[in-house]
């Protein structure tokens, strides 16, 4: 096991630079999740890190030592690939065995090694099929063996489980996580789906267009982003965010969305009066009021789920998504009246980064 550390890291291929100098510490043992849409850079920073792409700025280092040179079988890492990547001729053991085979383990180590990795994984009964008698699962399964009977410092997970179906990638998600808890390696996992990363990562590290927007632990991610990125990438469904400024009525602060819909606010809101903002709050956050109190909110659709139902509406033209976790009887085209909890308030500049207090003073001492 080992701290991986990323040092200013940039990656440029000629003039287009994809990644602007990323840096966090992923401490020993942690499982920690790169997530972030399609082109964001959180593959290539994987790569980077296993020594499958030159770094172009900067440093990563593993376990302590500078990396950035050493090919990727002097790194002490192993890395399962999104495409299995095993071997059709051979057998289940020797698919695992491949690495140590390569390294000239001895027969008896190899297989100590293997069937201790079977165990774990419940691979024992398969080691002397083929991956074509395998079903998705299985094979993935057989990929994460490979890789623990190396014993590297460092995991690199490339979204494994994007090639499985919706039922199958929960279980496995239980089984990689289990996993994790037993052989308390450093992993480091890549994935576009942030349900993924909120349920599998002790801290999640959230990128966007080639840098890091915000670093933290699941929920501190879903409570407090920073941007309104993050407040709109972590959870499901998304944070609603109204576009508006901020006012007061009757000397109480208020937001006024664009379309002059008042919003309340928290007692402790930064008084900025005046200014362009934006207002978060997460759909479960409502609660339905009496008619003529609150929000009105247009009814759009109405996705009755069993254990909750969400509703689509619009508040003034712009669009929010509630949830209840009550079976409502209301129907599309009804007035709906809304009433935000607001303590859950999240507010952002006009620019989209979170707005605070310290925020507030630190710009008027420089305007």
């Amino acid at each position: 096991m080992a701290t991986v550390t990323i040092d200013k890291a940039r990656k440029a291929y000629g003039a287009l630079e994809v990644l602007h100098g990323v840096s966090a510490e992923i401490a020993d043992g942690e499982f920690v999740v790169l997530v972030g849409p399609s082109g964001c850079g959180k593959s290539t920073l994987l790569r980077m890190i296993a020594g499958l792409e030159d770094i172009t700025g900067g440093t990563i280092s593993i376990g302590g030592r500078v990396v950035n040179n050493l090919p990727p079988k002097e790194r002490d890492i192993s890395m399962v690939f999104q495409n299995y990547a095993l071997y059709p001729h051979m057998t289940v053991a020797e698919n695992m065995a491949f690495s140590l085979t390569l390294a000239g383990a001895a027969k008896e180590e190899k297989q100590k090694r293997v069937a201790h990795a079977a165990q774990i994984l419940g691979l024992t009964e398969l080691l002397g099929r083929y991956p074509r008698q395998l079903s998705g699962g299985q094979r993935q399964r057989v990929a994460m063996g490979r890789s623990i009977v190396r014993d590297p410092q460092v995991f690199l997970f490339d979204e494994p489980l994007s090639n499985l179906d919706a039922k199958l990638r929960v279980a496995m998600r239980a089984e990689i996580k289990s996993l994790h808890r037993r052989l308390a390696t450093t992993t480091i996992y890549v994935t576009h789906d942030q349900v993924e990363a909120m349920t599998m990562a002790d801290r999640i590290v959230v990128m966007n267009s080639a840098h890091i927007e915000q670093i933290g632990k699941p929920l501190e991610l879903y409570d407090n982003p920073q941007s309104t990125f993050v407040a709109a990438f972590i959870g499901s469904p998304a944070m609603n965010l109204l576009n508006g400024r901020f006012d007061t009525d009757g000397g109480k602060p208020v937001f006024k969305t664009n379309e002059g819909i008042l919003l309340p606010l928290p007692d402790n809101a930064p008084r900025v009066s005046g200014v362009e903002g934006v207002y978060g709050i997460r759909p479960e956050y409502f609660t339905l009021s009496p008619a003529n109190t609150g929000i009105p909110a247009r009814v759009v659709v109405v996705e009755p789920l069993g254990s909750e139902t969400h509703i689509t509406a619009t508040v003034g033209g712009q669009t929010i998504v509630t949830v209840f976790h009550d079976r409502l009887n209301i129907e599309p085209e009804e007035t709906i009246w809304l009433q935000p909890r607001t303590e859950r308030i999240c507010l952002f500049d006009a620019g989209g980064r979170r707005l605070t207090e310290k925020a507030v003073e630190r710009n008027l001492q420089h305007s």
